[in-house]
């Protein structure tokens, strides 16, 4: 008897007078095989199915498998499974176990789920964006649609108070399990060695120091293959079988690795984290976790979404270990140290917070919901992804631009495929050519089919060598698809499209034009991607990539065709952008080109003879509210001008503003009128531009200026000179002493407010003295400045009272 079965009264009670409910037991106890069937005999079931929710293909298989055992049935009777690429399901079938997927397509495609009496979510605590959207539309039916339809949560490790809320304080169930003690090393992590050196040597410690097989859990398929290959060379032992598991692996290779190992042997089972729950595998009471996980990401400035290592979650951690005491006392090996495990995030993010929601988008559209919000998610999609999910499925014709579902994005949501791949097969059905498009879905989606060349091609034609079971699955799905996808009445009469444009279809972001060194690409998203220099693919010009290698600054180019131009200007007609660019040539001179786009990525560009001379203007005046000032032929007079103007500012806030990020402010004011007809701001005179600037200053005060801020000086001798109204200490003249002599009253501006600042210099034009006050000069210190100049310059005139003294700009007459 297992432990859930203790848990099966409250349970039944609670779905007896409630249509939702949170089952909280640990790995070991039964939940996912017990729970289904005893909820056959409820009474409110009536005749119709339970339907399992699995969010992995082997788990699903697996646990209608052993639920088909428990009935001494086969598969496909009253318990039976529909996963992607297989289905084991019969009219007498009341258990059906489906992946998370499957169940989507389910409910979009009948909301009421007639003939469905309940619906079960286990394993709810891994967050797939699947089961959170199939929760959300499950609920919003049952509010709707099916008051009556049961909704049941099951979780390991899952925070069950917090989904109880979301559904309606639906009550909580418990199961305390049964587990066996599981004995906890840590080895540590040397940074400094691969890690599948350390789990070759976690793994030999495993097998000479305990019984039984051993389940290792690594971060990807890499890793698993590459620990094989170790393993194999340093064992050696015929009594030690080594199996690999993982998702891409063929289903019977699958089984085998989750079958008990043969009489005498010991199995060493190479995992990802779908080993991590739902499945047990006989024999296993030694584990070895590398804590490790590898989990998409999407990034919605690149459109990307990219493979990332992470470290595993604590609550996946205890999964982990809780494998080595399914059936009898174990031990779990951890590869780090024991403080670290304090560190790991209580749970891994919700799969809605990461992922590309393309497809969650499309659903909801199809649903009837334009707002995300309008539906009981656990955790809302993040603005920015669903925005950038939006936004891809405008231009795949899915959605209006008022977000409303298109004829076009019906079929794509009726499809049982991403929405990218579902638009290429359908349009390629419009040419005749669904066959091969849905191959080329085949690939896209299930990986490490057909090898791995990058070239789509080439990778199609060892799809169709490949004899393995798992190829003829993909296969016999792929003309599944493609019979899905009606062909137009007269379709295939016209030129094949190549390989390349069908990718393209559903990747228009990743189109790529070759730049720079051979095998350098830049995608139509803006990003770098790279071949191998030799690769084939890297001399052509224009490529369709359809899988990425993540990378810091640019990609590997993991999959592509080769394109055309023409195909391009063809298949996106709707999508390209067409401006005018200016660009600078010799002598600063502007010039336009006529640049065709997609996206970021240029398609074909023209010299433009004769540009739109409002162009070339506001590029000019782009040029200098990026450059400033500096970057326009202003002179002398010009500059004088504003200081004058910012002078009497001081005092009376009526004078304009003419500073440079005031004149930069009001460019198309006095600016941008003199720019047609020239392609270079150095062809601007200066007087042209003084008056534009002196435009700004409104006539009445254009007439005060000169008389209360005049740009010069004049002298008793009648020489005038430049004011500097900018210096410090207020406006500024530098005159030689001679020239002022005569003068009793000390010149000022600004209608006698402000004294000017006299910087008195010698014959030799060397300062002497600075004053803005010339009659107490002549009283004071006059006396020995005249002393000193006597000295320096006895050929010039030095009066005792220059005050009374004729002004000159001569030296003494000869003979005096």
């Amino acid at each position: 008897m297992l432990p859930i079965h203790d848990a099966l009264p409250a349970l039944k009670a609670a779905l007896d007078g409630r249509n939702a409910a949170v089952l909280v037991a640990p790995p070991g106890a039964g939940k996912t095989t017990v729970v289904p069937l005893e909820l056959l005999g409820e009474s409110w079931r009536g005749t119709g199915k339970i339907i399992v929710l699995e969010p992995r293909r082997l788990a699903a298989r697996a646990a209608a498998e052993r639920m088909a055992k428990t009935l001494g049935e086969k598969v496909g009777e009253t318990v039976g499974y529909r996963v992607r690429m297989q289905s084991r399901v019969s009219a007498a079938t009341r258990v059906e176990v489906v992946t998370e997927g499957v169940f989507t397509r389910m409910i979009l495609s009948d909301p009421e789920l007639a003939g469905v009496a309940c619906v079960i979510f286990d394993e709810f605590h891994e967050r797939s964006l699947d089961a959170d959207l199939g929760l959300a539309l499950a609920r919003d039916a049952q509010g709707v649609l099916r008051a009556d339809l049961r909704l049941l949560v099951m979780s390991a490790t899952l925070d069950g108070a917090a989904v109880a809320r979301r559904l309606d304080d639906a009550p909580v169930v418990e199961s305390h399990g049964r587990t066996f003690p599981v004995e906890t090393r840590y080895l540590g992590r040397d940074p400094a060695q691969r890690l599948e050196d350390q789990v070759v040597r976690a793994v030999e410690r495993a097998l000479a120091e305990e019984t039984g097989s051993v389940l290792v859990f690594l971060p990807g398929q890499g890793e698993i293959l590459r620990t094989a290959e170790r393993l194999a060379e340093r064992l050696r032992r015929s009594e030690v079988e080594i199996a690999p598991l993982y998702g891409a692996l063929d289903p019977r290779d699958q089984d085998r690795a989750i079958s008990p190992a043969p009489a005498g042997k010991r199995k060493v089972v190479l995992a990802t984290s779908i080993a991590e729950t739902s499945l047990t595998i006989e024999g296993v009471r030694v584990v070895i976790d590398a804590g490790l996980a590898r989990v998409p990401k999407f990034d919605p400035a690149s459109g990307l979404t990219r493979l990332a290592t992470v470290r595993v979650s604590r609550a996946a951690a205890d999964q982990r270990r809780g494998r080595a005491g399914r059936t009898e006392p174990g031990v779990c090996y951890r590869l780090w140290d024991e403080p670290e495990t304090r560190s790991l995030p209580a749970f891994a993010d919700p799969e809605i917070l990461e992922a590309e929601l393309s497809g969650l988008a499309l659903d909801l559209a199809r649903w009837g919901a334009k707002d995300p919000r309008d539906l009981a998610f656990l955790d809302p999609p993040p603005a920015a992804a669903y925005a950038e999910a939006v936004g891809l499925l405008v231009r795949l014709e899915a959605l209006t631009g008022e977000g409303v579902l298109t004829p076009h994005g019906r079929a794509l949501s009726e499809f049982p495929l991403a929405p990218r791949l579902a638009h290429m097969v359908l349009k390629a059905a419009e040419h005749g050519q669904g066959p091969r498009a849905a191959r080329i879905a085949a690939l896209l989606s299930e990986r490490g089919l057909g090898g791995r060349d990058a070239n789509l091609t080439h990778r199609l034609e060892g799809l169709e060598r490949d004899r393995s079971p798992r190829a003829r699955d993909a296969r016999a799905l792929a003309d599944r698809w493609a019979g899905l996808a009606k062909p137009k009445a007269g379709a295939g009469g016209g030129d094949l499209l190549s390989d390349g444009l069908l990718l393209a279809y559903a990747y228009p972001e990743r189109v790529a034009r070759a730049r720079g060194p051979q095998g350098e690409f830049q995608l139509a998203s803006g990003r770098g991607a790279f071949l191998e220099p030799t690769d084939a693919l890297a001399r052509e010009t224009w490529l369709a990539v359809g899988e990425l290698g993540g990378g810091e600054r640019r990609d590997r180019i993991l999959l592509a065709a080769p394109l055309t131009e023409a195909e391009i200007l063809d298949a996106f007609a709707g999508q390209l952008a067409e401006e005018d660019r200016l660009e600078e040539s010799g002598g600063g001179k502007l010039r336009a080109k006529r640049i065709l786009r997609l996206g970021r990525l240029t398609i074909r560009e023209t010299l433009v003879e004769d540009p739109d001379p409002a162009l070339i203007a506001h590029a000019l005046a782009d040029r200098v509210r990026a450059d400033g000032l500096k970057a326009l032929p202003l002179g002398e007079a010009i500059q004088s001008l504003r200081q004058r103007a910012a002078f009497l500012r001081g005092f009376d806030a009526a004078w304009p503003d003419l500073s440079d990020a005031a004149l930069i402010a009001r460019l198309d004011e006095w600016l941008t009128p003199l720019l047609p007809g020239h392609r270079a701001l150095s062809g601007l005179k200066a007087d042209v531009l003084d008056g534009a600037i002196r435009s700004l200053i409104p006539w009445d005060l254009q007439r005060r200026l000169e008389a209360e801020a005049p740009a010069r000086w004049t002298a008793p001798t009648g020489n005038s000179f430049a004011v500097d109204y900018a210096a410090e200490g207020g406006p500024r003249v530098e005159v030689r002493v001679q020239e002022v002599y005569g003068l009793a009253e000390h010149p000022s501006v600004a209608g006698g407010r402000v004294p000017l600042t006299l910087a008195l210099l010698s014959p030799a034009h060397r300062p002497i003295q600075t004053t803005k006050d010339l009659p107490g000069f002549w009283k004071g210190s006059w006396k020995d400045v005249r002393t000193d100049m006597r000295g320096r310059y006895p050929k010039h005139v030095w009066p005792e009272d220059p005050a009374a003294a004729a002004p000159t700009t001569r030296a003494k007459p000869r003979g005096t």
